[in-house]
């Protein structure tokens, strides 16, 4: 196999354009094989093999700079840049990540996870070649709705006014490409990359600058005819050389075209269409459902494993369903995370009353004030880890104008294979502060339903926070509500130790205050705190313990601390938690051993701190 002797870019540019293509059948076939194993995210990176193989061929990596918006689209990178043989340690404990690591290769030239950042990025490194005099590129490889993002045109707005060699890559995998991507435009793009054309263009700006009739008469010619065949004016009018859109399946072309790319001095973009999945059938009729997958049968797509856990998310989604049906208000709002949400059945039932706005997540807070203020009830769903990107709208739009917006908060905490960039650390550490909203973490789906109940009819922010994890108990649909503050007892014990218990660790502290005769209390909410319940309970007890799945600086365990010694409780506390460092990725289970945050460990910790205290 061509495969087995690629080990690094060098390799690709000692094949001809025929071995190329057998290469990218190998590749997808490699592909399918070692995600069919470990899962992984792995329509978007099928459908940019040739690309990426073109990209390696044509730039020469590392000190050219290839950034990968989200890191989707980046395996077949990983690949041929050495890892080949630890991809079937895809997203494994101590294994390669699913996201470009710069900590992995020098070829992953800055670590990604969120979208829309790799124009920010790659103009950051464009500007620091020119400081420093070097003819180095950058190329910002954007796509999988990315493009959609705010920070990206933020970014093409500020590009586009400086001369920075800055090369974007527009990865279109969502059009139809029958009609834009054919002989004429295939044509036309290298007509426009090529050096005839820039030379000309150049040289008839040096004459007809001099007459500035005629040139801007020669400007305005040369946009309306591009604006005929290519839908690329927008990016012209910000400053870029718009180029496409072509075939991103085309290798000879691919590499012709950003051959004739890498010699044009400035900002310049390159349209390409490409199929999402492509290579897998299963992959190419259901794109979506194969962007991220579990292990599957490499034969049908069919999942490993048949048997379906009840998760938090399903919870949210049958509440969400439910709830419609009995107040018209209630609209859904997510930044782009439908499925992973949990929102495709209630898409399906109310299609008018659900708002899907793209990856953009300040927007989605925002238009849901505007909304809340308009007599509607939003629910915005959304994960904690992405909440990080609409910080100031929280505050500003929606806490400060006192609106009643319901945040249903995903992948609070650990996330297992997704590893740092979506871990949902800090969602308690940045709400706490803020004026006007209440906290919730739930401990199991009943609690969260009750939650969910309780939160819509607040009047005011409510947030309610969960893990990505399964559970155990049957759920009970009901209108029953958890009264906003109130904690309870779920282990009595002696009067020395009292666990405080926020959210999706319970099933762990439970286990810990049986075998400690502790007691231990189901916080429920982290803001308002249950004040009666831990003033009773921190008098009559010598050792306080509080557990939460969040970060340990700035959290629950922070904020017990603080109302503790404002009653003038001095007593040793210790808060377990997510520790002072990001979290790689393994499964949820082995994250939290390695957190310290299973039952064993709490025990042992627990003790080891009452031993100290004595």
């Amino acid at each position: 196999m061509l495969l087995d002797k690629i080990n690094s870019p060098a390799d690709l540019k000692k094949l001809d354009d025929e071995e190329i293509q057998i290469l990218s059948d190998e590749i997808r076939q490699f592909l399918i094989k070692s995600v069919a194993k470990t899962g992984g995210h792995l329509a978007a990176s099928l459908g940019v093999v040739e690309l990426t193989l073109a990209l390696h061929w044509v730039f020469d990596a590392p000190a050219d700079k290839i950034v990968w918006d989200v890191g989707h689209q980046g395996y077949t990178h990983k690949i041929i840049t050495g890892r080949k043989k630890e991809f079937k340690t895809l997203r494994q404990k101590n294994g390669i990540s699913g996201f470009i690591h710069p900590d992995e290769s020098p070829y992953d030239s800055f670590g990604v996870g969120h979208a829309s950042t790799s124009i920010s990025i790659a103009q950051g490194i464009a500007s620091a070649f020119a400081l420093n005099n070097k003819n180095n590129q950058a190329i910002a490889v954007i796509g999988d709705g990315a493009m959609g993002g705010g920070m990206a045109f933020e970014a093409l707005n500020d590009a586009g006014a400086r001369d920075t060699n800055l090369l974007v890559i527009l990865n279109d995998n969502n059009m139809s490409i029958s009609k834009n991507v054919g002989g004429l435009s295939k044509h036309l793009t290298k007509i426009l990359s090529g050096k005839l054309y820039t030379s000309a263009r150049e040289s008839s700006k040096n004459i007809f600058n001099k007459i500035p009739k005629i040139w801007e008469l020669a400007r305005k010619t040369e946009e309306h005819l591009k604006g005929w065949v290519i839908p690329g004016i927008f990016f012209e009018e910000l400053g870029f050389n718009y180029f496409g859109p072509i075939d991103g399946h085309d290798y000879k072309n691919l590499k012709k075209v950003l051959s004739n790319l890498k010699n044009i001095k400035g900002p310049k973009i390159l349209h390409v269409a490409t199929t999402k999945g492509k290579g897998f059938v299963p992959a190419e009729k259901d794109p979506c459902g194969f962007h991220g997958v579990y292990p599957f049968d490499v034969n049908t797509g069919e999942p490993l494993s048949n048997k379906k856990q009840t998760t938090f998310t399903d919870i949210f989604a049958k509440w969400l369903v439910n709830s419609a049906r009995l107040d018209k208000k209630l609209i859904a709002i997510t930044p782009a995370m439908c499925e992973g949400s949990g929102l495709t059945e209630f898409k399906e039932q109310n299609p008018d009353r659900y708002f899907d706005v793209g990856i953009a997540e300040q927007h989605s807070i925002t238009y849901a004030a505007g909304m809340a203020k308009s007599g509607f009830k939003p629910v915005v769903a959304i994960y904690s880890t992405f909440l990080q990107r609409a910080y100031d709208q929280l505050i500003h739009d929606v806490a400060l104008q006192d609106a009643n917006v319901l945040f249903a908060i995903d992948r609070a905490g650990v996330v297992g294979a997704d590893g740092a960039t979506h871990t949902g650390a800090f969602d308690i550490a940045f709400l706490l502060p803020i004026p006007n909203i209440v906290i919730m973490a739930p401990s199991d789906g009943n609690e969260l339903y009750q939650m969910l109940n309780a939160g819509f009819e607040h009047p005011h922010p409510v947030a309610i926070r969960y893990p990505r994890d399964k559970i155990s108990d049957k759920l009970i649909i009901s209108d029953k509500k958890i009264k906003i503050g109130m904690a309870k007892i779920v282990n009595d014990g002696g009067d020395e130790i009292v666990i405080f218990c926020f959210g999706s660790l319970l099933s762990q502290a439970l286990i810990v205050a049986k075998n400690l005769n502790a007691t231990l209390v189901d916080m429920r909410f982290i803001k308002p705190l249950d004040e009666k319940i831990i003033l009773k309970l921190a008098k009559i007890n010598q050792h306080i313990i509080t557990i939460e799945e969040g970060a340990i600086i700035g959290g629950a365990g922070s904020y017990v601390c603080q109302f503790l010694q404002k009653n003038q409780i001095i007593k040793p506390v210790l808060s377990l938690g997510l520790e002072d460092r990001y979290c790689e990725h393994a499964t949820r289970d082995e994250v939290l051993v390695d957190l310290k945050l299973d039952s064993d460990s709490i025990e042992s910790q627990i003790k080891y701190f009452i031993q100290k205290t004595l």
